[in-house]
């Protein structure tokens, strides 16, 4: 299964009672594996779950902790581009020139890298302490 239809059959199950803005995330990781994952809303809106992120969840629970490749869609007039929050977590499992590929449901799609989405991302070297 390809990520698009892998994100396109999950955002199916995205429980969105609040918003009806359903999210889908596939992610390939560096083993080839596919982890996916949706938009879970809750009524206090910020104790909600974006899909890349649950999606990432997935991948971590699995053992695994390098994302090779990102897909996310939504039922929107433009691709959606992940919340800054969501950038962030892409940017902990993916080097900058991961591929993620951001898409619509009437097909319409826009390629970016991870270094795209977020430039100037904060990272490990930033803790460092020397």
């Amino acid at each position: 299964m390809s990520l698009a239809d892998a994100a396109r059959a999950v955002r199916e199950n995205a429980y969105v009672p609040y918003s009806r803005f359903k999210v889908g995330a596939a992610l390939r990781s560096a083993s080839g594996a596919v982890y996916v994952g949706c938009n879970v809303e809750n009524v206090a809106y910020p104790e909600g779950t974006c899909a890349e992120a649950g999606a990432i969840a997935a991948m971590v629970a699995a053992g695994e902790t390098e994302i090779a490749e990102a897909y996310v869609i939504a039922d929107s007039p433009l691709p959606v581009a992940p919340c800054g929050g969501c950038r962030q977590k892409l940017a902990e499992f993916a080097r900058g020139e991961v591929r993620v590929v951001l898409a619509t449901l009437d097909g319409l799609e826009q390629e970016m890298t991870v270094a795209g989405l977020l430039p100037g991302a904060f990272g490990p070297e930033h803790m460092d302490r020397a």
